[in-house]
């Protein structure tokens, strides 16, 4: 095979249904063979994909093992040349696949590779990232890229031919075999989120280019995965984020992020909280919110539990 298309899925039955028919019906022009790791669904997913896609490769998990585990076990049993990561929340456009897989086949030295993903109605996604610091994490992130477009290259900005960056966002990307013999799989530390940036930043450690391929458009249903566990999801951002600083950087840079994230958590708290009663709670975004910072904050509290995994029901 030249490529083996992994997709993760987590009760997402509709919508993984939709991305394994654009597989089908966008990629010509190579072998490839699908893989679907299931993380426990409970909503019939397994079983539509064994009625409707009898060849797709099913591997059948009891729980929700997270993100890059799922990930590893495809990994570690493809015999393709490159591998293609794919949210269950994509579609693709004709030929993305392949436009990728040509640049990286003319030039060995990339090692993972990103789209450029799109929202429904055709408009630009981030589909770049930086490697996390204190700046991106404490400062806002459209501001930066719209002060310093150059160091933080983002949507605002029209790129005609494939460019080298820090990291990609990780709903599509192709890895080749080669580079994950030589960097490792996905850190199955990270449950859910970070865990792509980690694996960017070890590639390009190793001598690997991280690639962003404007010519090749993925549709990104972007949120429709976590929309429905808002809160759980964001805690899990909350420790990923945590994990990537504690591995990549030293006490006293967490400590500075902790400190501001804490700063901006109890800012942002204290604003809805006044919006919500002022509105005598008629304005449901605001307690929206409010509800999330108030988790989050107690799960602060509570000294960063550790125990993790969203539940399956």
């Amino acid at each position: 095979m030249d490529a083996s298309i992994i997709i993760i899925n987590w009760n997402t039955r509709d919508l993984l249904i939709e991305c394994i028919n654009s597989v089908y019906s966008t990629t010509q022009g190579i072998n490839f063979d699908i893989w679907v790791v299931d993380n426990g669904s409970s909503d019939g997913s397994v079983q539509a994909l064994r009625e409707l896609f009898p060849d797709v490769k099913v591997i059948e998990n009891q729980s929700n093992l997270g993100f890059a585990k799922a990930c590893n076990q495809a990994l570690k049993l493809m015999e393709s040349k490159f591998a293609v990561l794919l949210n269950s929340d994509t579609i693709l456009t004709d030929g993305a696949i392949k436009t990728v897989l040509d640049t990286m086949e003319k030039d060995p030295d990339i090692g993972l590779c990103g789209a450029q993903l799109l929202n429904s109605d055709g408009t630009k996604q981030n589909s770049i990232a930086n490697t996390p610091s204190l700046a991106t994490e404490l400062l806002n992130k459209s501001l930066l890229r719209r002060l310093f477009p150059q160091k933080y290259p983002g949507k605002e900005r029209d790129f005609a031919e494939p460019i080298e960056v820090e990291s990609i966002i990780g709903a599509f990307m192709a890895v080749g075999k080669k580079a994950i013999d030589k960097v490792g799989m996905l850190d199955e530390s990270y449950f859910f989120f970070f865990e792509e940036t980690d694996w960017c930043i070890r590639m390009k450690k190793k001598g690997w280019k991280v690639v962003h391929h404007p010519g090749a458009k993925v549709y990104h249903l972007q949120g429709q995965t976590v929309r429905k566990i808002n809160i759980r999801a964001r805690i899990e951002y909350w420790k990923s984020r945590y994990l990537f600083f504690k591995k990549n950087y030293g006490r006293t840079t967490f400590a500075v992020l902790l400190i501001g994230l804490m700063i901006k958590l109890l800012g942002n708290l204290i604003l809805n909280l006044l919006l919500t009663c002022g509105s005598a709670f008629t304005n449901k975004k605001a307690v929206e919110k409010s509800k999330l910072y108030l988790n989050i904050l107690y799960w602060h509290l509570l000294g960063l539990p550790e125990g993790r995994g969203l539940s399956t029901r």
